[in-house]
């Protein structure tokens, strides 16, 4: 399958579906997905604008609104996460996901979904460490600190994800907190030199990231945010634990981001990750010095084995923004035993279906997620993952496709999303906001939340229609 992944959006989705066509032109093949890692900005109309974070001069309208309307159709089915450039409102009224448009999927502010079998997991937002471990309190109208806390990675999040199973790829708009130190640091720094504080702080990037990376172990991790290109390559065998405290994470002054100075990340006290997400630790590792043991290898051959697993490895790629002469895009194989059929240089429908594994971990989880500021206690790694156990049992006995819509005879708990969440334009598109132009809208509770939940059988607690906050 082949999969194109591309950095910040900032709305310029004409641009990046044209240079896609172009890249399928140059060399003859047709992407079937494209992964999209932030900074999206799925702006439906001038009142969406107002719900995101960026100084005034910046709000543009874009052109996911074409697509939105109905005016344009994405050519290839995109998957999106949100950053921190968002119109959050939208945002949150999928926060289980859901079509942003048609062809157009939002991962949620967590998740994990399955494209042809290939297990797509992924993480919105940004971490500041003040708002990690509260809960999903922000209201329509955001004032200037919800409308900035509101797309900060909660500890809710971390946790859930934290008991997947390996997926396969992994999305985030962050950088995980040390990865500049398994590439070229210094061919980084070249290129940025203002990363360089954060780098030798150890500051670069998002500890909660790094540990979902470390106990994930994904086959590949995509980013975006910091507006550059950078590879590297994670040998999860080398980790070892450090300490239980994150340092304090700040932001580089990147002269190509956009400035949000109230947003930067304020020297706190560190908080705590979830104990099922192991920390990294706090010493940096060169990549390219000869350690003591690395010569000892050299000299000294371990004895001939039957079987040596392979090493297990995580490729990192973080890409640019859609700017001229910038690399915002790459396009990857990846192998996968469920292909949709298609006749070469044809582009079909891949088989996008939920992930049985998250949905279990979805209601295990529900009970706490708390709409307020105050979040409860969460459970210890092993009630929560014999919890999750418990639950994929009701995920295989109760979800499923609808006998008139299915495409296949599908394994037990494996649901098309197309079979139970459909596109709905829950807000209007653009030029009928009148005087209300440069306010903030109202709330719209999107029918396809309501689906989902109806689905899980678990309540829907993203209808903030009525606010009965104590």
């Amino acid at each position: 399958m082949k999969v194109a992944v591309e950095g910040c959006s900032h709305g310029a989705l004409d641009a990046i579906y044209q240079y896609l066509r172009d890249l399928e032109a140059r060399h003859n093949y047709v992407v079937d997905v494209l992964l999209m890692c932030g900074d999206f900005q799925a702006i439906r109309n001038h009142r969406d604008m107002q719900c995101m974070a960026v100084p005034q001069k910046y709000r543009q309208l874009g052109d996911f609104h074409k697509y939105y309307t109905g005016e344009r159709t994405a050519p290839v089915l995109t998957i999106v996460i949100g950053g921190n450039h968002e119109a959050s409102n939208y945002m949150s009224e999928l926060y289980h996901g859901g079509w942003l448009a048609p062809n157009i999927y939002f991962l949620g502010h967590a998740g994990c979904i399955q494209v042809n079998g290939v297990r797509i997991a992924g993480a919105s937002g940004i971490f500041k460490s003040n708002d990690f471990s509260l809960g999903l309190y922000e209201r329509l109208p955001y004032d200037h600190g919800s409308m900035r806390s509101i797309y900060h990675i909660r500890e809710f999040n971390v946790r859930r994800l934290s008991l997947l199973s390996s997926p396969d790829i992994f999305l985030s708009h962050d950088w995980p907190q040390h990865i500049e130190q398994h590439g070229d640091t210094q061919g980084l720094l070249r290129r940025k030199p203002f990363f360089r504080q954060d780098v030798q702080t150890g500051n670069l990037g998002s500890p909660p990231l790094m540990g979902l990376l470390r106990t994930l172990k994904p086959k590949w991790w995509f980013s975006a945010h910091l507006h550059v290109r950078f590879q590297a390559t994670v040998q999860h065998e080398q980790f070892s634990t450090g300490s239980n405290s994150p340092p304090t994470t700040s932001l580089p002054q990147n002269p190509d981001e956009i400035a949000i100075t109230d947003d930067d990340f304020d020297a706190v006290e560190p908080q705590n990750l979830p104990t099922e997400v192991p920390h990294l630790q706090t010493t940096s590792h060169n990549p390219d010095e000869i350690t003591l043991e690395e010569e000892e290898d050299e000299v000294i051959q371990p004895p001939p084995v039957a079987y040596r697993p392979q090493p297990s490895v995580t490729n990192f790629l973080a890409l640019d923004k859609c700017l001229p002469k910038r690399e915002f895009m790459e396009v990857i194989d990846v192998p996968t035993t469920s292909d949709g059929s298609a006749m070469p240089g044809q582009r079909c429908m891949p088989k996008l279906t939920f992930d049985l594994e998250w949905l279990a971990i979805t209601r295990a989880f529900h009970p706490f997620l708390s709409t307020r500021r105050r979040q409860a206690d969460y459970p210890d790694e092993a009630t929560a993952r014999a919890k999750v156990a418990e639950e994929m049992e009701w995920v295989k006995s109760n979800v499923h496709n609808n006998e008139a819509n299915s495409f296949d005879t599908p394994l037990p708990g494996i649901r098309a999303i197309l079979d139970c969440q459909t596109f709905v334009r829950s807000a209007p598109g653009p030029g009928s906001e009148g005087a209300q132009k440069n306010q903030q809208p109202p709330w719209y509770t999107n029918p396809q939340t309501v689906a989902f939940c109806d689905m899980l059988e678990i309540q829907n607690m993203i209808d903030f229609s009525s606010d009965d906050r104590a």
